[in-house]
């Protein structure tokens, strides 16, 4: 695991002192991300600068070193991330006759692609990576993005020169670089928390998106290609028209993929460990960890003091039935403090996910001990374990229920009351059949009456802001794969849809940047075994019945898990991993929040309007609604301006 970043200028005009200068500069900017050694690798007369910053995991020598030489020369690589069938690959690569200098996976990948090409190296690897390959006699660099989007790839083209990095901030330390704020990107981060590919916060750069590669030559333009399409998986998986398989069969074939995805990512020169919440996900990587250690496997959890957030008894009543070596931690709101001012550094464009604090805590928690840590991530995703998979259509179907001439009245009349009177209404209503925060749930349900089409609803419980636009000073709201009509075509079914939507948008853009960053944070290794691009496959290919059953997700994960963990121990309602931004922001987070969202404040940033964010922190603090999520998209939206902009 690293961080990587480079500069190409096609002019070939930099000087080899001032294009080393630059890569250092931009690697510095990662340090964070690889701590145990950096370099840059500088050929002047083509105008290249490449540059790594290195977390050791895989052969600690300095024969793992990067950038790195293909054994002709030809080739030199930068490279993030693990190939975790390198072994296998390796093998393949000595009987074709390509001599191996180290036991680097690095190495690895780079003689794969000078022996095969980019594409078919790809195709065989198993792991996460995001990594630039120049080649010397095209003077052309490749960059590459593994399938699912675990890590992370910037670039800005002109015809003047490349740049790219792990993170936006890299960016920073190159000469000239001005970039724009993109108004429209502010839209559709206000709606999402987060911004989707290929967009950045910037109009000069671009992600590049999972499963995708991209040749960058002087004067072509920059057209990347995708090399493994999940879409065109997921449809093929649905149309098998094979018999459904036997239950016992597909828990067997399930049960010994992801053991020999957690396997795999168990290989490392360093101290490993896992994250554990005690829910399903974690629980299954972990027991299929236990399952193939001969030593307690490390585990780490943290906590609440809050009941409604709090599950590290489940992860602590998971670990001692597995016998792992656990630790936990309770976070204080204090911890919350201590962390937010950091926030803006590590999530270097604007990002919105309040667990982002936990997941931080737990990586540091974490790193204190091991340098990898294992994750449960991509198992709601993969087998339908969102709670809105299965309240989507029972809101759709309640809502039709009521004649179409009543919705628009009874909107109306719902709207009529504010959510404060309609709290003190409900104060009448006695406290076993009175919901929290009434005249809120009130409110978001006339606008389910608006519009009672699941593929509405949806879009409307992934939202933060239902809209954006008007939330925002300037710019238009990006239309992407929540209004792509083909989709439902492609996924006729409604829950398919959603976890594809989920998949493509969600995963990548949220949990997966949400875990990258935290863990880099602290120079510690985050793997997802869950989301090895075998699971993923044979997920598509499943019947829904394997998937929801009984009112409930994960049916067939479920069903691996019962063969480690009792039952008992893990079946509960799905909490998710929260914190109480809430009540936070009602305490100990006030005083920080109301600094950022000052109306002069407000005005002089000049990214969202004042009236509606401070008519939401009103009544946030009145506690009449819960704008915790909306308001904590301006909280961190306002604290990257004053970071980076």
């Amino acid at each position: 695991m690293c961080g990587i970043a480079g500069m190409i200028d096609w002019r070939a005009a930099t000087p080899a002192d001032a294009l080393r200068s630059i890569g250092e500069a931009m690697i510095d900017t990662v340090r964070h991300r690889g701590p145990d050694a950096g370099a840059v690798w500088v050929e002047a007369e083509s105008g290249v600068a490449l540059g790594q910053r290195r977390l050791a995991i895989i052969d600690l020598s300095p024969g793992g070193a990067q950038p790195m030489h293909s054994a002709d020369r030809r080739y030199v690589i930068t490279f993030n991330g693990e190939i975790y069938n390198y072994r296998d690959i390796r093998r393949e690569l000595q009987a074709a006759g390509r001599p191996m200098r180290s036991e680097s996976d690095t190495e690895v990948l780079l003689e794969a692609c000078a022996l095969w090409g980019v594409e078919a190296a790809i195709e065989r690897a198993v792991g996460m990576f995001a990594f630039a390959l120049w080649d010397r006699r095209t003077r052309s660099l490749i960059l590459a993005r593994d399938r699912l989007g675990i890590k992370p790839l910037y670039y800005a083209a002109t015809p003047e020169r490349v740049i790219f990095a792990s993170q936006l901030k890299a960016f920073r330390a190159t000469p000239d670089w001005k970039p724009t704020i993109d108004e429209d990107s502010v839209v559709g981060y206000l709606r999402h928390a987060y911004i989707a590919q290929p967009r950045t916060i910037y109009r000069e750069a671009q992600k590049l998106a999972p499963g995708h590669i991209l040749t960058l030559r002087e004067g072509t333009a920059p057209v990347p290609k995708c090399f493994w399409d999940l879409r065109g998986i997921a449809i093929a998986g649905q149309r098998r028209n094979d018999p459904a398989p036997d239950a016992n069969e597909a828990v067997e074939r399930l049960d010994a993929l992801l053991r020999d995805a957690v396997g795999l990512r168990m290989i490392a020169d360093v101290p490993l460990g896992a994250f554990l919440s005690g829910g399903i996900d974690s629980s299954t990587v972990v027991a299929l960890m236990q399952a193939q250690s001969s030593r307690p496997v490390k585990t780490f959890s943290i906590g609440f003091h809050e009941a409604g957030y709090d599950e590290a008894h489940c992860a602590r009543q998971v670990a001692a039935h597995l016998g792992t070596d656990h630790t936990e931690f309770y976070v204080e709101p204090r911890h919350a403090l201590d962390v937010i001012p950091y926030l803006a550094d590590w999530f270097d464009e604007p990002f919105a996910d309040p667990s982002q604090i936990p997941t931080y805590l737990v990586s540091e928690l974490t790193r204190k001990h091991v340098t990898v840590a294992l994750s449960g991530d991509g198992g709601d995703e993969l087998f339908a374990g969102y709670n809105r998979y299965l309240w989507t259509q029972r809101l759709a179907r309640a809502v039709k229920l009521v004649p179409r001439p009543l919705r628009g009245v009874s909107a109306a009349a719902l709207r009529a009351l504010a959510p404060q009177t309609w709290n003190r209404l409900f104060a009448f209503v006695p406290a076993s059949w009175r919901p929290a925060l009434p005249g809120d749930k009130l409110h978001k349900i006339t606008t389910l009456l608006d519009n009672p089409e699941p593929d509405a609803i949806y879009r409307r419980l992934v939202s933060q802001w239902e809209r954006p636009e008007e939330v925002a000073v300037a710019g238009l709201e990006p239309r992407g794969p929540l209004w792509d009509a083909s989709i439902a075509k492609d996924f006729p079914d409604l829950v398919a849809r959603m976890q594809f939507l989920d998949m493509v948008s969600y995963l990548p853009e949220d949990i997966l940047t949400k875990v990258d960053r935290a863990t880099m944070a602290v120079g510690l290794e985050g793997r997802v075994p869950l989301l090895d691009h075998r699971v993923v496959a044979y997920s598509w290919s499943l019947p829904l019945a394997f998937k929801v059953r009984g009112g409930r997700g994960k049916w067939l994960l479920r069903r691996v898990l019962d063969r480690y963990v009792p039952r008992s121990l893990v079946e509960r309602p799905k909490m998710g991993f929260g914190v109480p931004i809430d009540a936070w922001l009602r305490g100990p987070l006030r005083e920080w929040a109301e600094s950022l969202l000052a109306p002069t404040r407000l005005t002089a940033d000049g990214l969202v309007r004042v009236e509606p964010v401070r008519r939401a922190w009103r009544e946030h603090l009145e506690g009449s609604r819960n704008w915790q999520y909306p308001l904590w998209t301006v909280l961190m939206l306002q604290a990257w301006r004053a970071r980076w902009a």
